[in-house]
């Protein structure tokens, strides 16, 4: 079967599973969902509070529209304690920041690294220098993702292991990834030949699946359980907002037609981060079930450049002390 046809098998005749309070209660519980005013964080975060969880922290670039979020998740879960905080994936001070902030956390059972972009023209950040996909979909979410363990890995001294759920995209399996050629590869992001927005965002997607590969290499299971999850192709996320015009009013049919509702897409992000056990750890998870990683990150010829993308990557990160945060999460 082609990969057109397994999408459209899966968006049209799976349902992912919804999980419910009698399966998993999430009392005493802590969280956190990134890009959580909208979409599928929005989703995914009314989901949690159904399933009792006692504290959720709303991670948005947007204040005033987290608390728009808030207000409306709090209505129907007036026990739980919702905070809203910023985090800004565009900036790495404001994902320190935002760590740091999480360091007065008591605890730390579950992260949600759900917040990414699609953009239409290429730009480039002018605080990192990096192209902006690259910045926001893939450095700025490994970066939280690290600064985050310490704090997820003190649940398994508690109880059981803290979970990280990275959300991916099985667009990985369709993106050409033509700048793994280059030395440097993070830098070849800048070059205008590169640059297609449907490729670019695929792109992004299948270096978090190269990065979380890399990592739980060296992140002990006992400590912190990393997955990544594929929601599926879903309408109302909001990601597309920059395509308008034809195109836009194009794309958005196409959506509509065979996308999946966002309540359905986050069912999957609610199963990766509360259901999926040790089991998922180091895998790629779509539909509530363990599925397959993107071809090239299974190709023994790639196996150079993730070894690359994992050195120039800890380089990048190397003024937040991201491999040494990294070595510390061994068994």
């Amino acid at each position: 079967m082609s990969d057109t046809l397994k999408f459209l098998y899966r968006q049209f005749f799976l349902t992912p599973t919804a999980t419910y309070p009698h399966q998993h209660n999430l009392e005493g519980q802590i969280g956190i969902v990134t890009g959580s005013n909208s979409g599928l964080g929005f989703e995914a975060s009314r989901q949690l509070l159904s399933l009792r969880i006692s504290r959720l922290i709303l991670a948005v670039r947007d204040l005033p529209k987290g608390e728009e979020a808030r207000r409306k998740l709090a209505h129907a879960a007036p026990w739980a304690i919702i905070d809203v905080w910023q985090l800004d994936l565009s900036s790495y001070a404001s994902v320190q920041a935002f760590a740091r902030r999480c360091d007065t956390l008591p605890k730390l059972d579950f992260a949600i690294l759900n917040a990414g972009i699609l953009k239409v023209e290429m730009q480039v950040n002018e605080s990192t220098g990096h192209e902006e996909v690259l910045q926001v979909n893939y450095l700025s979410t490994a970066l939280l993702a690290i600064l985050l363990l310490p704090n997820l890995a003190k649940s398994s001294r508690v109880s059981k292991a803290g979970k990280l759920t990275i959300v991916g995209s099985e667009t990985a399996e369709w993106a050409k990834f033509q700048e793994r050629t280059s030395k440097p590869i993070l830098a070849a992001f800048n070059e205008p030949r590169y640059f297609d927005l449907q490729d670019r965002y695929y792109t992004s997607k299948l270096l978090e699946e190269f990065f979380v590969t890399s990592l739980c290499q060296t992140v002990s299971r006992s400590k912190v359980v990393v997955n990544i999850v594929n929601p599926g192709f879903c309408y109302g996320s909001g990601l597309h907002t920059e395509v308008t015009g034809a195109l836009g009013l194009v794309f958005g049919i196409y959506k509509r037609m065979i996308g999946r509702s966002t309540a359905i897409g986050a069912r999957t992000l609610v199963n990766a981060a509360a259901v999926q056990g040790e089991q998922s750890h180091g895998r790629y998870l779509s539909d509530c079930a363990m599925a397959p990683f993107a071809p090239m990150i299974e190709e023994k010829s790639e196996e150079a450049v993730g070894t690359t993308l994992w050195s120039e990557t800890m380089a990048e990160f190397s003024f937040a002390d991201a491999e040494r945060i990294v070595e510390r999460m061994r068994a």
